[in-house]
């Protein structure tokens, strides 16, 4: 397939298109989607396309609609369409002759540039150039202004007529989330459209201000108001040489927002905002979005890479723009989706991803935002005592994928099909990929470890632990047959493994879980007798670690063989093996559903991403290194890489097992997901996770940068391609600089600095343990 991305400003930090393909238009408009945590808009051109998915995504306004479907994340209203008419002309890149066409993103500022130079069927020369950007210091505001120039041609004059508006006319894929509201036209010049959703009953409140002038001279306006939508026509004369340009300023405010303002008072509010915006006038805008992007992201966590291929320092320009771009910092009431805010993918729902591939890139570099999305973790927790009750456990089952802080488990029952019975394929994920739960409690460590924050520990964190290890003992199984407890019928990681048993991804964490209980329990116990009293009388913690420390020592594991291979699950060794060549080559992902359903898959030696290796990875000082080496060695081959979690993984253990090449090819394989040549990579959104695990790749691959029990570890891997790398964190709320150099002789050295300060931390550096003032 040919592509269409353009590489070749990479070393300025621009992710650029070089020609425009209707079919494949899925792809730009959500790798230069724009956002900034609240709101998130797709890339799509002004003007309209048969293959064009619009979309505007708030965060948290999850919506059913109906009962047979779960909530999704609405598509709300657009007001980026534009009916452009060049001297009666539809201006379309299907239609007349294209002279030339290039589409931008700057990712250090966040502006979406795109300039045409377009020849209509009539002959006429236009040079078009439309602008873009949503505001990182405005959270409810985006603009965008479009120049058109009349270059030549026939007529001394043409007539141009730009028609837009808010369009409430927008589905989730035909699904219609909202009921048509009240429009308004204010004082000749402003549109508002009010929409509310469904069931949740959020009302949207979008307003704008549009203007069309040329030297000065207004443009003739027209108002109408069809069904779900407010629209404007303006019209003027353009003289040969002559520009006009067209700028459109954007607000939208819900009533789900923080504020908790009513309707009426939003429209008031989304009116002010607009006309503030016009006063303000787009440069300055602009100016102020650039501006924050600098201070929130690049001056705040710095990456700089010395490699002689400028993709891979665009890679990590990248994987930051779109971190930014997806997480809710504002409100702790939502997480992170699978696709961001960039697309219909996965309904907006948010799994395992956070915590695991993306919760350490904010926990390292934006503490506040990593708190917000534990917080909310927190707030889950009555939907996942209700998931737990309803399955027959106890204590906190988290929801596999979650949306509504109250609304439990939101996982589809049906996705796709068997390609051996026609049948829709039933999503066993919602009901038994548990090891969610230890994940949960995972990120909560994590967290913990990063940001010292007790505060949070003390009113949140102790209690998702707690409360997950009640579920873990609830759901072990004992077998008299071996006096052990197991943990039967689940699914790993690798979801083509499932009804599997004794997982040893989950059989290891949920050990790992309670054990963390316990010496919790212990600690609090001693420390904060008051916190412990309180913990203890509304999780009954006397009876549940009585049942811990019974149960811990008889929990299954499964235990390296001779060679030092642990088995995926109890079963994984002694299925068949098959070649799997080709589906290691594959250009596509999941081919090898053609041939195989899942049934068949469950029961073959392959895997479609990181299991037991994450383990490895989560856990790094559960096995010697000749055991982790080992099962590299096995698994590696055997997987298939049909998630866009697993070659970030992968690469990380790479480098921990002293093979840069492949880490290498692991690295640029990650960042092809989304930022790849492939134009149909992304079509519903890009891959969230995917992108904290680039950060990973970068940082806890290359970079070296662990945290476990014994701390903080830095023990760079610099691939051969690399001259350098220089990252910054935050570590227990001191600002640490690291920079690893490769020496003449080929050697590396690396400096850790400590810029604040404050306090002394200990750091491990190339295994010698350092003290940072």
């Amino acid at each position: 397939m040919k592509t269409y991305m353009d590489y070749s400003r990479a070393s300025e930090h621009i992710l650029a298109e070089s020609a425009f393909e209707p079919r494949f238009s899925g792809k730009c408009e959500a790798v230069m989607s724009q956002g900034n945590g609240y709101l998130g808009l797709r890339a799509c051109a002004e003007e309209e396309y048969v293959q064009t998915t619009r979309g505007l995504f708030i965060n948290g306004t999850f919506d059913r609609f109906d009962a047979e479907e779960v909530s999704e994340l609405p598509n709300a209203a657009d007001s980026t369409e534009l009916q452009i008419e060049l001297d009666g002309q539809r201006f379309s890149l299907e239609r007349g002759k294209t002279i030339s066409y290039s589409r931008e993103l700057n990712l250090r500022t966040g502006l979406l540039e795109r300039r045409i130079v377009w020849e209509s069927p009539a002959g006429q020369r236009y040079a078009l150039e439309f602008v873009r950007f949503v505001s990182l210091a405005r959270m409810h505001d985006f603009a965008l202004r479009v120049r058109i120039r009349y270059e030549a041609g026939d007529a001394d004059r043409v007539s141009v007529s730009i028609a837009g508006g808010i369009n409430g006319a927008i589905t989730n894929s035909g699904t219609q989330h909202f009921s048509d509201g009240a429009k308004r036209y204010y004082d000749g010049k402003y549109l508002q459209l009010v929409q509310t959703t469904s069931e949740s009953r959020i009302a949207f409140v979008h307003t704008a201000a549009q203007a069309l002038c040329c030297e000065g001279e207004e443009a003739a306006r027209k108002i109408s108001m069809p069904r779900r939508a407010i629209r404007e026509s303006q019209q003027i004369m353009l003289g040969c040489g002559q520009t006009l340009e067209f700028v459109k300023y954007c607000s939208v405010f819900t009533t789900r927002d923080l504020e908790g303002k009513s309707e009426e008072e939003l429209k008031e509010t989304g009116l002010a905002e607009v006309q503030l915006m016009e006063q303000k006038g787009f440069d300055a805008l602009f100016e102020e979005s650039a501006a924050a992007w600098e201070d929130q992201v690049w001056k705040a966590s710095p990456i700089e890479i010395g490699s002689d291929n400028p993709r891979d320092q665009l890679a990590i320009d990248f994987a930051q723009y779109h971190l930014r771009v997806m997480v809710p910092r504002h409100d702790n009431r939502m997480n992170i989706g699978a696709k961001g805010l960039s697309g219909e993918g996965y309904k907006g729902h948010c799994f395992w991803d956070t915590e695991i591939f993306i919760l350490p890139y904010y926990s390292f570099t934006d503490p506040e935002a990593a708190k917000k999305l534990e917080e909310y973790r927190y707030l889950t927790l009555p939907g996942a005592h209700a998931k737990a009750k309803a399955n027959g456990y106890s204590g906190a089952m988290f929801p596999w994928e979650s949306a509504w802080i109250e609304d439990g488990d939101v996982t589809p029952e049906y996705v796709g099909a068997n390609v051996v019975t026609g049948l829709p394929t039933k999503v066993w994920s919602g009901h038994i990929e548990q090891h969610i739960t230890a994940d949960v409690a995972y990120g909560v460590w994590q967290y913990y470890l990063a940001t010292g924050d007790q505060e949070f520990m003390d009113r949140c964190g102790y209690e998702i632990i707690l409360d997950a290890a009640r579920f873990w003992s609830s759901r072990l199984e004992w077998s008299d047959a071996d006096e052990m407890y197991h943990i039967n019928d689940v699914i790993g990681a690798d979801e083509y493994k499932e009804h599997c048993n004794d997982n040893s991804l989950t059989n290891y964490l949920a050990k790992w879980n309670m054990e963390k209980a316990l010496e919790y329990c212990a600690q609090l116990e001693k420390d904060n007798p008051e916190l412990y009293a309180s913990l203890a009388g509304k999780l009954e913690l006397a009876d549940w670690r009585k049942k811990w420390e019974q149960q811990i020592p008889k929990i299954f594991l499964n235990q390296p063989r001779e060679d030092g291979v642990v088995g995926q699950d109890r079963d994984y060794l002694s299925y068949p093996e098959i070649d799997l060549t080709k589906y290691k080559n594959q250009t596509q992902v999941d081919t090898i559903l053609q041939d195989y359903n899942q049934t068949q898959l469950s029961k073959i030696q392959v895997t479609k991403q990181a299991d037991l290796l994450i383990l490895l990875f989560m856990l790094e000082d559960l096995f010697p290194r000749e055991v982790k080496k080992a099962c590299w060695e096995y698994y590696e081959p055997k997987t298939t890489h049909d998630s866009s979690l697993s070659y970030c993984t992968h690469c990380v253990l790479a480098s921990d097992m002293d093979d840069p090449a492949l880490a290498v090819k692991l690295f640029a394989k990650s960042n092809g997901i989304d930022m790849g040549e492939s134009m149909v990579s992304s079509d519903a959104g890009i891959h969230a996770a995917s992108l904290g695990g680039i950060w990973q790749c970068v940082v806890m691959g290359f970079g070296g940068l662990r945290l476990g029990e014994n701390g903080l570890r830095i023990d760079p891997k610099l691939p051969p391609e690399w001259k350098s790398l220089s990252y910054q964190i935050w570590y227990r709320g001191e600002k640490l600089a690291v920079e690893v150099r490769r020496a003449q002789d080929g050697s590396q050295e690396t400096e850790v600095r400590n810029l604040t300060g404050k306090k002394a931390v200990n750091v491990t550096v190339q295994g010698q343990l350092r003290n940072l003032t």
